[in-house]
């Protein structure tokens, strides 16, 4: 049997999308699967030992040719099923001119009608008990499997893991400060102020995109003390996750790192600005956290994605957040505050 997987989002919905790979190897490791994502994010699937082929779509470059491209060999596959983690209509073309038995996918897809199955897709209001993307994944498969529900998880090669050795030969701490969105960034003044709360026992690691060096670079400089550096742009994805596994905290936004941290079982606090874990995204390792501000903000969550700015001027959903009682929460044994 045949089956590919379709998510072209971006870096963190690619792994959440791994979950449904992991439950159906479970199910049947005969089991053909591919996967189809947008360039850019296909590193992320590196070494993984389930997935038979990766499906690449250009998107930046000649996008409607590459498109039409794409499905011209997908239904060349041939494919028993096409499942699709996307919710918009690129994606929804490419399943319903796939040529697959079936074809399934969530019904907010604007071309969900052309599928063969179509399920819903309920995003969780505050203070609601709240249904994991991963779930909601999972619900797409769920009839075809019956199986269990597996984690999101990624393969870091042994080179990888070699590749990063250097950096844990002390006890350490990762940090993912910046995020594509102004509201899902934890404020780099509050970055620094944690970094001065934790011991100086513990090297302390920068990570992110090459984008993202500038402003880890300033976070080095204010934080003024040795044993901490920036990394930016010079791990890959997978080593960046297996640094992360070995960490003996890894704090993030509420952005990819997040999930990459989720993906190796690795501690994790995630910080929460202006969205809330209730949307369904959140950290999945045995040792979560999630770091929030108290108070009941009327405005906030301002909507289920990030933005350029605070609507309110104020940002107190990211201002507010104690810092100190986050470090007390997640480190327990690690770090004392004295």
């Amino acid at each position: 049997m045949k089956i590919l997987i379709i998510q072209t989002a971006f870096i963190g919905d690619v792994i959440l999308a791994t979950g449904v790979a992991e439950s159906i190897h479970a199910c049947d490791p005969s089991m053909q699967i591919d996967f189809l994502l947008r360039k850019g994010n296909q590193a992320l699937l590196s070494n993984h030992p389930f997935i038979h082929e990766v499906l690449i779509w250009d998107k930046r470059e000649n996008k409607i040719a590459n498109l039409f491209k794409l499905i011209r060999r997908i239904r060349q596959s041939k494919y028993d099923y096409v499942i699709n983690l996307h919710r918009f209509a690129s994606s929804g073309l490419i399943t319903a001119l796939s040529g697959a038995k079936q074809t399934i996918g969530f019904d907010k897809n604007p071309l969900s009608v052309f599928f063969t199955k179509k399920y819903p897709h309920q995003i969780g209001r505050k203070g609601e008990i709240f249904q994991h993307e991963t779930d909601r994944n999972y619900s797409l498969i769920k009839d075809i499997i019956g199986a269990d529900k597996k984690l999101p998880r990624l393969y870091p090669s042994s080179q990888d893991f070699e590749n990063i050795r250097s950096y844990q030969q002390v006890p350490y701490i990762c940090m993912a400060p910046s995020s594509v969105w102004y509201t899902k960034q934890w404020p780099e003044a509050k970055w620094v102020e944690l970094i001065h709360l934790i011991p100086e026992n513990f090297t302390i690691y920068l990570l992110g995109a090459p984008s993202d060096k500038v402003l880890c670079e300033r976070i080095v400089q204010q934080a003024k003390r040795t044993n901490i550096a920036s990394l930016c742009g010079q791990l890959s994805f997978l080593e960046s996750a297996a640094l992360m596994q070995k960490a003996k905290m890894n704090y993030v936004n509420d952005s990819a790192p997040m999930h990459m941290a989720s993906s190796m079982n690795a501690p994790v606090t995630a910080i929460y600005c202006s969205t809330i874990p209730e949307f369904g995204f959140g950290p999945l390792s045995d040792q979560s956290h999630i770091a929030e501000v108290q108070e009941d903000l009327p405005c906030r969550p301002c909507g289920l994605h990030g933005y350029k700015a605070c609507s309110k001027g104020h940002f107190n959903c990211a201002n507010l957040i104690d810092t100190k009682i986050m470090l007390e929460t997640t480190l327990h044994t690690h770090i004392k505050i004295s």
